[in-house]
């Protein structure tokens, strides 16, 4: 953790703003070493270096009609009227072999060409098949005859109604990228158009930065799995589903350890056996000041400089106290022989997705490599729409849910204060965000917005 920002230095009750927090976080977690992956198991992945184009695309002039390879002075004066009769010489099909193995249209010839086909020797256009009567003597058609239907169609006259320019209907090679351009830059994030290129200009692998491994640990004796019978005193889990979920969204392999109970001991051998396949943990519950808040009682001890293993090694997790409404209470260090960043966030459920959302969302997107004024989701600036003014804790920065209109450039605040409502933080697509030095915000009053959406 980063000495610089740290107010416990004045004292171990000092409260912490929400920016030092963030800060240490940030400046404690690095990008993941990059490796290579197949391009499938890269997506969501950001590249580390900049890819070029070893072949143009598309590789050679190709139709992009099904129709007739044509020369363009044959049909110069086509009409409906008075159609231009072409000899059909033979098909050329996706796939087609070289010039060598096409048929050379030459003066009152034409050939059958598929979408996709390259551009057969003598040809300098295409006239779609809707322009003529596809060999069959009569009017225009829609569409051509089957090769395996009638191998004859490819012989045979063809009427063409309409002129064609030079060039019509064919895509020219190098049209969409030429060889030794650059396809990606480094820091591109790979969704499914990019994988698409890759795949297009023949890159099997690339070397990028892994998507983070993120393991969301519960914690309370009092949870119970989703589907499960509820006794007197318990509630279902659902912080972990959500921040597992969240994780997801980020960009992480989010994995999700069912809640643990109320057991210091049972919690430090569970993270210890989450280790091997975690970059990051994340908790939630057990961080404040009560008799039962395992992961504090877990946790603060570690950090034993002659342990070889589990989390003494290289460990230290420091709990805190921030200005900040809901979310006062927050851990955040580091666990095991490899240091795995680890991030404590409170049990209430507004609580921990906000905490999550301004604090392991951004060290996840950082994990992942993305630039660091994009780590973090974006704000805005919206018209408060409300019928009475909101109020405010004194030295408290406050995230209020909110339903944002951006078109409208104003957001509405959704359900109360409370951080056990979640039924309100499921309608919210933003956080709307009161100073810790305002302690109310009138109705029309502008106001930062995080978007979540």
């Amino acid at each position: 953790m980063s000495s610089a920002t740290t107010p416990s230095a004045t004292g171990q009750h000092q409260l912490w703003s929400v920016d030092e927090h963030l800060d240490d976080i940030l400046t404690t977690v690095h990008p993941l070493d990059p490796i290579e992956l197949q391009l499938l198991d890269a997506q969501g992945c950001v590249l580390v270096e900049d890819v070029t184009v070893p072949v143009s695309l598309p590789p050679f002039d190709n139709s992009s009609m099904d129709g007739y390879a044509v020369r363009v002075a044959d049909v110069a004066g086509a009409s409906e009227e008075f159609p231009a009769v072409l000899t059909v010489i033979g098909d050329v099909a996706a796939g087609a072999a070289g010039p060598d193995g096409q048929p050379t249209v030459g003066p009152g010839q034409a050939a059958r060409i598929m979408t996709g086909a390259p551009l057969p020797p003598g040809a300098e256009a295409v006239v779609p098949v809707e322009w003529t009567d596809g060999g069959l003597g009569a009017g225009p058609v829609a569409s051509m005859t089957a090769h395996s239907a009638a191998p004859e169609g490819a012989s045979g006259e063809v009427r063409v109604h309409r002129p064609a320019p030079a060039r019509a209907h064919v895509r020219a090679q190098g049209s969409d990228v030429r060889a030794g351009d650059k396809a990606l830059a480094a820091g591109t994030v790979l969704g499914p158009p990019q994988i698409a290129l890759l795949a297009a200009i023949g890159r099997g692998t690339v070397r990028v930065r892994p998507r983070p491994r993120v393991v969301v640990v519960s914690t309370g004796s009092e949870l119970v799995q989703p589907g499960e019978q509820l006794a007197d005193g318990q509630i279902y889990d659902s912080n972990s589903f959500a921040l597992t979920a969240a994780a997801r969204d980020a960009g992480a392999i989010a994995y999700r350890v069912g809640a643990v109970a109320d057991d210091a001991e049972t919690l430090r051998s569970t993270i210890e056996d989450q280790l091997i396949r975690a970059d990051l943990i994340v908790t939630t519950g057990g961080v404040s000041v009560g008799a039962y808040d395992v992961v504090k009682e877990a946790l603060t001890s570690i950090g034993d400089p002659d342990a070889e293993d589990g989390l003494g090694a290289g460990s230290g997790v420091e709990f805190r106290k921030l200005a900040m409404q809901p979310g006062k209470p927050q851990g955040f260090g580091s666990v095991g022989p490899d240091h795995t960043p680890l991030l404590a966030l409170p049990g209430n459920p507004v609580s921990s997705y906000v905490s999550f959302e301004l604090f392991v969302r951004p060290a996840v997107r950082t994990l992942m490599g993305l630039p660091a004024e994009t780590v973090q989701r974006p704000r805005a600036r919206a018209e408060l729409a409300t019928d009475k003014a909101l109020t405010s804790p004194s030295g408290r920065r406050q995230f209020l849910r909110g339903v944002y209109d951006a078109e409208a450039g104003r957001v509405a605040p959704v359900g109360g204060s409370g951080s056990h409502l979640i039924a309100a933080l499921a309608q919210a697509d933003a956080l709307i965000v009161v100073p810790e030095d305002v302690t109310s915000v009138e109705p029309g009053t502008e106001v930062d917005v995080v978007v979540l959406g």
